[in-house]
Formats: C-alpha cells, sequence, structure tokens
C-alpha cells in the first residue's frame, strides 16, 4: 500500500482536480479560526488547514469522502480505536525521522528497525481488528479494511510478531559492557577495548574504592593486562554466550580503537569510540539480523504515516459535529449532484462560526435560513440594514460549501449542491493594504485578478465591494462586475449598502449575455428589530428606515407629539 494508490480523501482511479483557496479566502473564511476550535495541537491545525483548503471538484471525490466521514461520526469506537492507532503512527515518523541519522551505529539502527516493525505489525493488526468489528458503509474505510487484512494474512503476522519480539529480548539482555582503557604517560585515555558483554547492570562500587585506593597509595599497581581481579567487579557472566549478540568477548585490547583528544585539555569523546567499537564487534551479528529480516522486505509503516493527515481530519470533525449536535443544531451529510446544474438548495442553513461559538458558550440566537443557486437565481444581490447579518450569511454560504466539499457535514438540516471549483472572496482590504492604490484602487485590482482564475463552476463572495466615500465611483465599477459575474456564469452572493445595485436588475439580466441570473436578495427587518432572515425580494431601504425610525421614535410625528407634549407640562 502506498500514497498513490490509496486515500480516504479520494477514491481510486478517478480523475480529481484540487484547488487551493487563496490567502484572501482563507482569511475571510475563518479558516484558522476552524482549525483552532478542532484542536490546540499545532501539528494537527497545520495537516487538517493543508486538507481543508485544497477543494476537489468532483462530484464522487466529495461523496466518498462525506461517506467516510459519516462512518467516523457514526461510530466513536472507530474514532477511539483510530486515535491510539495515531500514537503509534506518531512512533513510527519519530523512528523514520530516526532512521535517516547516518550517524547511528548499526546496532542503534538495527533496534530501531525493529521497533519501526514491531509498531508497524501493531497498527496493521489494530487496523484491522477495528475494521473488521464495525458496520462500516463506505467505500474508503471498506478498502483499507480490505487492504489491511490482505497484508496481514501475505506478511505471516503472527510469525513476524514473535521473530521481533524474541529478536528484541535477546537485544535487550545485554545490560553492561566491561571496558579497558590504555592511558599515555600524561595518564591521558588513548585507546580503549571491549572486555566482556553482559547480561547484568554493574553495581558494585569497589571498582571505584580500588581507584581511591590507588590514588591514596593503599594498594599497589596492578601488573600486567589480566583482568581476572576485575571481573568480581563486573562479571562476564557465561550465560551471556546463549546472546543473540554473540558470545563474551575478552581482551583487553579486542578491536581497539584509537581515541583521538585535545593536546591542551587532554578531553575525548569517549562514548563516540565506544559506540564505534561496539558496533564494529557486533556488526557480523547485526548483518545476521537484517538478513533475518529480509524476508519482510515489503513490510514498510510508512505507507500507513501517510494517512495520519485524513485520520486526524476526521476524527477532529466528527468531534466538532458531536458538540454542535450536544448544543441542539442542525447537520446534515451533503449531497453531491451534477457539477454542470451549479446549483445549491440548502435547508436552515446556518454559519459554522455561530455553532463554534455556541459550543464555547455564546447562547446568542442562530438564525436558520434557506438558501439556493438555481435558474431562479445564481447571482444575489444582497442587501439589508447594518448589522443585519449580511456578512454572517454571506460567510455561511462559503463555509457550507468549503466543509461539503471537505466531506464533512453542514450546519443545515439537508444540502445538495453542484461542487464549485474554488472559492473567491472580495472583502475589504486592510487600510495599510490600500495605502498605495487607494481602497478603489485596491479593490479592482483585487477582483482583477479573481476574474483571471475564476471559471462558471466558480463560488465568488463578495462583501462591501466598491464602498468608497464616492458613492457613483463604486456603483459604476460595481454594475460592470455584476455583469461580468453573468456573462463568465458564477454562482456569487454580492452583499452591498448600494441599494440601487439591486434595482432594475430585470433589464440587466434581459441586456447581458449570459445564464446566471442576477436576483435580489434582503435581510430583513420585522418591526423595528433585525430578523437576520433572507428572502428574494426587491431592496428595501426606505421601509428599512421606516422601521427604525419608528422604533427609536425618530420620525416627525412622534418627535412632534413629544415636543408638544413637553410644551404643555
Amino acid at each position: 500500500m502506498n500514497r498513490e494508490d490509496f486515500s480516504l480523501l479520494h477514491p481510486n482511479n478517478i480523475s480529481c482536480a484540487y484547488h487551493t483557496l487563496t490567502a484572501e479566502a482563507q482569511n475571510d473564511l475563518s479558516v484558522d479560526f476552524i482549525c483552532n476550535a478542532l484542536t490546540a495541537d499545532p501539528f494537527e491545525r497545520n495537516i487538517i488547514r493543508d486538507v481543508l483548503v485544497n477543494i476537489p471538484d468532483s462530484t464522487e471525490a466529495v461523496n466518498y469522502r462525506c461517506n467516510v466521514f459519516e462512518d467516523f461520526l457514526k461510530f466513536p469506537k472507530l474514532r477511539e480505536s483510530m486515535t491510539a492507532i495515531l500514537t503509534k503512527l506518531k512512533d513510527l515518523r519519530e523512528i523514520e525521522r530516526f532512521q535517516k541519522d547516518s550517524e547511528a551505529s548499526s546496532l542503534w539502527q538495527l533496534v530501531n528497525r525493529l521497533r519501526e516493525i514491531d509498531s508497524y505489525v501493531d497498527c496493521i493488526t489494530d487496523i484491522k481488528n477495528t475494521l473488521e468489528s464495525i458496520s462500516i458503509e463506505s467505500e474508503g474505510l471498506k478498502t483499507l479494511r480490505d487492504r489491511t487484512i490482505q497484508i496481514y494474512n501475505d506478511s505471516n503476522f503472527p510469525t513476524l510478531k514473535s521473530d521481533i519480539e524474541e529478536t528484541l529480548l535477546n537485544i535487550r539482555k545485554v545490560k553492561s559492557i566491561t571496558l579497558g582503557v590504555n592511558l599515555d604517560d600524561m595518564l591521558r585515555p588513548n585507546s580503549v577495548g571491549v572486555i566482556s558483554i553482559n547480561d547484568k547492570h554493574f553495581t558494585d562500587s569497589g571498582l571505584l574504592k580500588k581507584v581511591i585506593k590507588l590514588a591514596s597509595k593503599q594498594e599497589e599497581l596492578h601488573e600486567g593486562v589480566d583482568v581476572s581481579g576485575f571481573t568480581t567487579f563486573h562479571p562476564a557472566n557465561p550465560s551471556t554466550s546463549n546472546l543473540v549478540l554473540g558470545k563474551v568477548v575478552t581482551g583487553a585490547q579486542r578491536d581497539v580503537n584509537r581515541i583521538e583528544y585535545s593536546g591542551l585539555t587532554g578531553a575525548d569523546p569517549m562514548s563516540d569510540a565506544l559506540k564505534k567499537v561496539v558496533t564494529d564487534i557486533l556488526k557480523r551479528t547485526v548483518n545476521n539480523l537484517k538478513s533475518m529480516l529480509n524476508k519482510y522486505v515489503g513490510v514498510s509503516g510508512y505507507a500507513f504515516i501517510a494517512l495520519m493527515p485524513e485520520i486526524v481530519f476526521y476524527i477532529r470533525f466528527a468531534e466538532l459535529c458531536d458538540k454542535i449536535k450536544a448544543k441542539g443544531l442542525p447537520l446534515c451529510k451533503a449531497q453531491a449532484t451534477d457539477k454542470e446544474k451549479r446549483f445549491c438548495d440548502a435547508k436552515d442553513l446556518y454559519n459554522l462560526k455561530l455553532a463554534i461559538r455556541a459550543v464555547e458558550g455564546d447562547n446568542s440566537e442562530i438564525v436558520r435560513n434557506n438558501f439556493a443557486f438555481d435558474d431562479n437565481g445564481r447571482i444575489y444581490i444582497l442587501t439589508g440594514p447594518n448589522r443585519g447579518g449580511k456578512t454572517t450569511i454571506t460567510q455561511a454560504v462559503g463555509l457550507a460549501f468549503l466543509l461539503a466539499q471537505s466531506g464533512i457535514y453542514v450546519p443545515a438540516t439537508s444540502m445538495t449542491f453542484s461542487p464549485c471549483d474554488n472559492i473567491f472572496t472580495h472583502f475589504p482590504a486592510d487600510e495599510n493594504d490600500t495605502v498605495d492604490l487607494g481602497r478603489l484602487g485596491e479593490e479592482s485590482k483585487r477582483l482583477s485578478e479573481i476574474f483571471e482564475s475564476a471559471t462558471r463552476y466558480s463560488l465568488l463572495l463578495l462583501n462591501e465591494s466598491f464602498a468608497t466615500t464616492n458613492v457613483s465611483e463604486g456603483m459604476y465599477i460595481a454594475k460592470d462586475v455584476i455583469k461580468a459575474m453573468r456573462y463568465l456564469g458564477v454562482r456569487s452572493v454580492f452583499n452591498t449598502h448600494m441599494h440601487d445595485l439591486a434595482r432594475n436588475l430585470d433589464e440587466v439580466n434581459e441586456k447581458t449575455e449570459g445564464d446566471s441570473k442576477i436576483e435580489s436578495m434582503v435581510t430583513g427587518v420585522e418591526n423595528g428589530n433585525r430578523s437576520f432572515k433572507i428572502f428574494i425580494a426587491p431592496p428595501q431601504g426606505i421601509s428599512y428606515a421606516k422601521d427604525i425610525a419608528l422604533k427609536y421614535g425618530v420620525t416627525y410625528e412622534i418627535i412632534k407629539e413629544k415636543l408638544d407634549s413637553k410644551q404643555n407640562k
């Protein structure tokens, strides 16, 4: 199994293009806010973001993802088991990094290779057992289950597991190494040799006592190189002859490595020398063990490491969805339909950010809306009062597409849609970005760049675009922009305070070539209060003002009545 022929994000043998959200779209859709709500782990945030901002435009790929995510959401046991497996996959990732350390000795490389394969066997076994015990329905997880079963059976995992455990057990019997160190005339160490490899830890302080006695002239210098007197303090147990690492090594100068040291300080890299000595002595044994592993040459855990981001992505979103549902808010599995239709029908749609705030403790009411893109309207000029929810619903539409095409449940009771090939946003720029060109010039430049990339399958969201102090200049550009969107055929929400932009749209539709009908949409005011409900209607600028004036008592009649009453007192 390798990354190229299996993924939980897209089906095999399906041609699927991916389109990356622009930095502006990522910011305007609050991608960072969402990732932060999913996990506190910076590594997980990065991999979730990477999946989220690369949009598949294939209907098959979207439905494939939706089905995989539904299994993760439906089965808490699946998430629990996969979370445990993630820990093992992370361990494999760390071992992989260690394997790249060219300075690691043969022995250390062997131990870590054994650890790697042992973890790999555990991962395959756990995935197999988990997926066999759950009634999964998605093609992606069924394929993963079938492939893990095949790997498990073909690689004879029970025998492999037994071989690894036995080998690691033998290696771990090595508890200490007895060394002989030669000194020069200045009593500086200049070579080292291994006297014995032992299956017991060195614990006796007798050797230290001997050194102290020697230093204090309480004992004469030991003559010759006979080490028998030292073995009582650090025994080379004969039982170690049965170790897989080989027989006991004796002889004070066997396989000696010269030690380089500083002529000024006498410092020496003793630990490096020791590693080289042990490696040289054990090289033959290490090579024999590596040969034993060659029969499993096809076993590699790194293919499953490639699934880590995908598993994390699904698990963290499933956890968030559980929390949202616990707040009594609806979520649904979106159904992707023919891309050519450029269609969308969402019932009870709301903004994901509001749901996240509800999970975090905000008790504000969340208003839901029905929303559609179809032959009756694909480009909406959205008008309404300040703080009436225009930006919220505009962003909600973009997030619904982003979640649906990522395979994640959407904040709605139902949603059927045609996948877009990308989501472009045109929200007000930071004032610092408009210094050189001015706001109108900067916004015009950004919109020109969007039209260079957008297609008839794109989703374009505009938020208060061209709302400059010179209304006539803003209107002039905005009118041409909506004509260009109709000609191109995009789906769009253009929320604006320029109510006149939403007037006489029948004439614009008749005179402009294209099949994306432009329609006026409004956010409502009921009894002077913002309802945050949207509906198809002509712009309501004057009626909004009248409702607000009545609510706050600033009509001529109300003010006159108050003044007359005050004068009569």
